[in-house]
């Protein structure tokens, strides 16, 4: 992987991670078309990268991530997702990282937004404004459910449990902030999984590569989550959904 490989890619996830359009998808297509050599410096660049996104967020949100409270929250949100990557993932990505399958999903996770915004949209609009803290254990681990579905490349992390959040009737900009509270625990710890399986694989030129596309990650990040807030508080999730199939869509002709 080359520096300017890193460069792109941590573009890519930087600002696509807390949009509900899908980080990994993305740069798996990214790397496709850019005809980025596969093997083991990809994959742990797109598993790794995700650690400037979560200084993003832990820069943002330090004090709310040292509650006791929250801190239990997003360990029970996180039992889904720990027992499916841990359990199923490993027996599954080598069928998970095909483009055709990414593009099939960003289609139909765009237009599960554009339904559930339909059907619930006015409810989350209306709902009470109530911060993080209000979210009950019961909450958060259905949110760390939807979450899991995120292990298919295309469906989003937080475009699952954004889906799953309007179902339930929370308010858009708590959902958003969940999201990214959600983030730290589950990417560190895949973070960390995915160095402690691949690190032996990794060549000394893979290094900076990483370094240089976590950086970027980190100050695309910053800046992207400031501006989705801001944006989340007066507009609905709909324009990523038809974002999702117009680009889905496209890429299943482009990729049939």
């Amino acid at each position: 992987m080359t520096l300017f490989d890193s460069v792109i890619l941590g573009i890519i996830e930087g600002f696509t991670e807390f949009l509900p359009i899908s980080s990994t998808g993305h740069m798996i297509l990214v790397s496709h078309f850019l005809k980025m050599p596969e093997g083991v410096a990809l994959y742990t660049f797109e598993i790794v990268s995700q650690v400037g996104a979560i200084a993003a967020v832990i820069v943002i949100y330090v004090k709310k991530l040292l509650e006791l409270q929250m801190i239990k929250k997003l360990a029970i949100a996180f039992i889904p997702t720990g027992i499916i990557g841990l359990a199923v993932y490993p027996h599954l990505k080598v069928w998970l990282q095909s483009p055709l399958l990414v593009a099939s999903m960003m289609t139909l996770g765009g237009i599960c937004i554009i339904v559930v915004e339909k059907i619930f949209g006015k409810e989350a609009e209306s709902a009470e404004h109530k911060d993080t803290d209000t979210v009950s254990y019961k909450q958060a681990f259905l949110l760390g459910l939807y979450q899991s579905l995120a292990v298919i490349p295309g469906v989003s992390r937080s475009g699952a449990m954004i889906i799953g959040g309007l179902t339930m009737k929370l308010p858009r900009k708590l959902l958003t902030e969940f999201t990214f509270l959600l983030a730290v625990p589950t990417l560190v710890i895949a973070t960390l999984y995915t160095l402690y399986k691949k690190h032996s694989e990794l060549a000394v030129t893979d290094i900076m590569p990483l370094v240089v596309g976590t950086l970027v990650s980190f100050a695309v990040a910053l800046i992207v989550i400031r501006y989705f807030l801001a944006y989340i508080r007066t507009h609905s999730f709909t324009i990523f959904g038809w974002y999702r199939v117009i680009v889905g869509v496209a890429l299943l002709f482009i990729l049939w």
